[in-house]
Formats: structure tokens, C-alpha cells, sequence
């Protein structure tokens, strides 16, 4: 018997290996930040995992210890001693370490998500730029209301400056998330979510719907661009130029269950990302929810200032 359990031990650290040898070469994106919000996230991971290795390591060093050293072998001639000593200084130490790393994890955790509140806006002397975001079945649909373009699992930015995403749902909940920028924050059918982000590096990174939410979530993914701020404008000026305009119409397409190609559009439906999130909106209802800012400029739309106040506030943790 002791045989045949070699046997399958040997066969399953192989199999390991082998699993993991596939990884070698693998990038953890996540703990490679490209910007300020991703890696002060890296920073809280570091540090929560180090605190709790300080109690974590000894006790499997100490476990393996124990397991060798009064294993049963034969031979032994040990006295059988059932009643222990009690030692309040050791009950004292080992119970009194854990409480101490527990409660400085706790403080070092609420300064990080205070300080990473998803909807507040990041110190730059740079304007930020705002992409609305709406997840779909089973693609993003990105608006830029400043800039009058809208793009389908695409998305462009310069480097430097805050991205202001809005973040919302045209159907099921999902979750928005670039991991080289920052941590998921969800969309949410008849809510608007508020999410800052920046890219302190040019580069291409990976984009995706963080959410389980049907047959094709696996192909929900987007490519987000870093670029110089001349390369942006370029950008921005041959979409307006060459591309076709969506209309409501398309827009009804986009809304099919599917997947999609990258897709570019010269221009949008004004108010289309408050049409989507108020589209389950009864006349005369009670409104929806916001996280942070509004779709609109609270300052100089004074109907949306009112409709926000009487709606009812969520905040979903996303930093």
C-alpha cells in the first residue's frame, strides 16, 4: 500500500511540474502596473502578502518540523505522556502575534481603500478625458462625449493624462477591468459608475469583462491604447473623418447578443450613454443610482443635479 501511494505522489508532483513549467514564461500582469492607481495596488498586495507570511511561513516550517520529528517509527521508546504543561507566556505569544498582524492588515487596508476610492478624480495638472463604457452581450460599446466618437472593444488614450471611464450596463451586470491600469469596478444595468485611471507609459494592454455572463464572456475583451497626446489627436480626427456614423438604429444591432470586431463610429446619438442607463426608468420614477460624478456635468446641468439627489447612491469597491 505504502507503495502504491509513492507511486501516485510521484505522479502527481510531475504533473505539477509539468503544469507549471508552462507559466515559466507567463506575464502577471497584474503586478506589472503601467499606472499611479495600479501600482499603489501592487503596493497593497506586496505588503498584505508579507504581513501575512510573517505568520504563515513559521507555522509551516514548524509544522513540517513537528510531522518529522515525532512521527511514529518503530522502535520508539518515548513514554506515553498525555497530560501537557500550560504555558501562558507561549499561549500569550502565539495568540497575541496573529491579533497584532491582523489589526495593522486592517489599518493598512482602509488607508488603501480610502485613498483608492474609484470615483475620485487623480491629481494632475492635466484635464481629464471621459470614456463611457457599456458593457453588452457580449462586447464594450465606448463613447467619447468630448471628443463626439465612439468605438466597439477599442479603446485610446494619450499617456499622462486621468481617463474619467462611466461605466454602465445595457443588460446583465458585468465588470470593467484593465489590470495594468487598475482594479475591476462593476457596470451595473440602470447605474453609472465612476472610475479613474491613468497610463503613465505608452503601450497596448489588455482589457476585459471580469464577469461571468454567458455563453461568449470569454470573448468580451478590448484592447486599451496608451499613446502620445499629437498620435491621440491624430487618432480622433480620422475617426470623425473616415468612419461611419452609429445611429440608433445601429446602436439596436450592437444591443443583439454576440461578439464583435473592433468597431469605429464618426459619431453617436447625443445623450445615448444617459438614454442606456435610464432606459428601465418608469415616467415619473424614482431615478437610478450613481457612483461619483454623473453622465452630465452636475455644475451646469441643474435637472441632472436634481435627479441625482433624489436617486439613491451605491458605491461598489473597485480599487
Amino acid at each position: 500500500m505504502r507503495r502504491y501511494y509513492r507511486m501516485l505522489m510521484t505522479v502527481l508532483f510531475l504533473t505539477m511540474a509539468f503544469a507549471l513549467s508552462g507559466c515559466s514564461g507567463a506575464q502577471y500582469i497584474v503586478l506589472d502596473p503601467k499606472g499611479p492607481i495600479g501600482q499603489s495596488q501592487k503596493d497593497l498586495i506586496i505588503i498584505t502578502t508579507l504581513l501575512c507570511a510573517i505568520i504563515i511561513v513559521p507555522v509551516l516550517i514548524l509544522t513540517a518540523i513537528i510531522v518529522w520529528r515525532y512521527r511514529d517509527r518503530p522502535g520508539r521508546k518515548a513514554s506515553y505522556q498525555p497530560h501537557w504543561e500550560h504555558s501562558t507566556k507561549l499561549e500569550a505569544t502565539w495568540w497575541a502575534i496573529p491579533i497584532v498582524i491582523i489589526a495593522i492588515i486592517g489599518v493598512v487596508t482602509v488607508n488603501y481603500t480610502y485613498m483608492l476610492e474609484p470615483s475620485k478624480p487623480l491629481e494632475s495638472d492635466k484635464q481629464p478625458i471621459t470614456i463611457q463604457a457599456t458593457s453588452m452581450d457580449w462586447k464594450w460599446l465606448f463613447t467619447y462625449p468630448d471628443e463626439d466618437i465612439a468605438t466597439v472593444n477599442y479603446i485610446k488614450f494619450p499617456e499622462g493624462v486621468p481617463i474619467r471611464f462611466q461605466l454602465t450596463a445595457d443588460t446583465a451586470m458585468n465588470s470593467f477591468w484593465i489590470p495594468q491600469l487598475g482594479g475591476q469596478l462593476y457596470s451595473m444595468s440602470g447605474m453609472a459608475m465612476t472610475l479613474y485611471l491613468q497610463a503613465d507609459e505608452q503601450g497596448s494592454y489588455y482589457g476585459s469583462g471580469a464577469n461571468f455572463n454567458g455563453k461568449d464572456f470569454a470573448q468580451m475583451t478590448f484592447t486599451a491604447d496608451a499613446v502620445s497626446q499629437e498620435e491621440y489627436d491624430k487618432w480622433v480626427s480620422e475617426v470623425k473623418g473616415d468612419a461611419p456614423v452609429l445611429t440608433m438604429d445601429g446602436y439596436e444591432s450592437l444591443t443583439s447578443p454576440g461578439p464583435s470586431d473592433v468597431q469605429l463610429f464618426s459619431s453617436f446619438p447625443e445623450g445615448l450613454f444617459d438614454k442606456i442607463v435610464t432606459q428601465y426608468v418608469e415616467e415619473g420614477g424614482g431615478g437610478h443610482g450613481h457612483h461619483g460624478a454623473s453622465a452630465s456635468d452636475p455644475k451646469t446641468d441643474d435637472s441632472q443635479t436634481a435627479f441625482n439627489t433624489n436617486s439613491t447612491q451605491n458605491e461598489h469597491a473597485g480599487h
